[in-house]
């Protein structure tokens, strides 16, 4: 394993090294670095640079990567729990099968991530930018994702048991409608945003019951709040008329 250390904020090539816990490397250059399977527990790597870094199964647990540059770094199954990322840049990172258990990645950058089968529960990504991530089979259970951009974000088969999605961006994004989400806590504009797709296929529906179209009905103004002003909203339909499929 290569490993790189810090003397006097100049970073030189070193001798193979299994373990930097507790190293102070704040700010320094790690591009490129290969840290795989690297003891890197309670590190101080806040603004670093870990672009293109190898860090695979590295242990980075309570680690400070606040402001970190991890733009491509590889991060597969290595254990960032309790770390701090808040801020950090992880654009096109693969976090496949990371252990970010309690993390903090508030503010974090982490647009076009790999994320599949990570275990998020109960990590901070208020505010985060999960843009076109890969959040699929993610532990996402008691996670704060409010007021996260998750547009064109895969969330199919994600566990977002007790999570917060309060104010989040799902637009374009992949969400399964399983036992998984059903505790998951929501604001009126993706109720809204949800509802109008249920009613959606109520009024395209060739078997819609009356029942259902009274339902219907009687919740179109509510699904009209749909924040999406390039749709056009919904209409009322009699209850004695057959529904058609616009499509057809």
């Amino acid at each position: 394993m290569k490993i790189y250390h810090k003397i006097n904020k100049t970073l030189i090539f070193n001798k193979k090294i299994s373990s930097m816990r507790k190293a102070d490397l704040s700010g320094a250059n790690l591009r490129y670095a290969d840290l795989s399977g690297a003891d890197l527990s309670g590190a101080n790597l806040s603004n670093a640079n870990l672009r293109y870094a190898d860090l695979s199964g590295a242990n980075l647990s309570n680690a400070d990567l606040s402001n970190a540059d991890l733009r491509y770094a590889d991060l597969r199954y290595a254990n960032l729990s309790n770390a701090d990322l808040s801020g950090a840049n992880l654009r096109y990172a693969n976090l496949s099968g990371a252990n970010l258990r309690c993390a903090n990645l508030r503010c974090a950058n982490l647009s076009g991530a790999n994320l599949r089968y990570a275990n998020l529960s109960n990590a901070d990504l208020r505010y985060a930018n999960l843009r076109y991530a890969n959040l699929s089979g993610a532990d996402l259970s008691g996670a704060d994702l409010s007021n996260a951009d998750l547009s064109g974000a895969n969330l199919s088969n994600a566990d977002l048991s007790g999570a917060d999605l309060s104010n989040a961006d799902l637009d374009f994004s992949l969400l399964d409608l399983s036992c998984k989400t059903l505790k998951v806590k929501t604001c009126i504009k993706i109720r809204t945003q949800i509802c109008f797709h249920f009613l959606s296929l109520i009024k395209n529906a060739k078997d819609a019951t009356p029942k259902e179209k009274k339902f219907y009905n009687s919740m179109i103004d509510y699904a009209n709040k749909f924040h999406r002003t390039d749709v056009k909203r919904l209409e009322k339909i009699s209850i004695n008329q057959k529904t058609t499929n616009k499509n057809e």
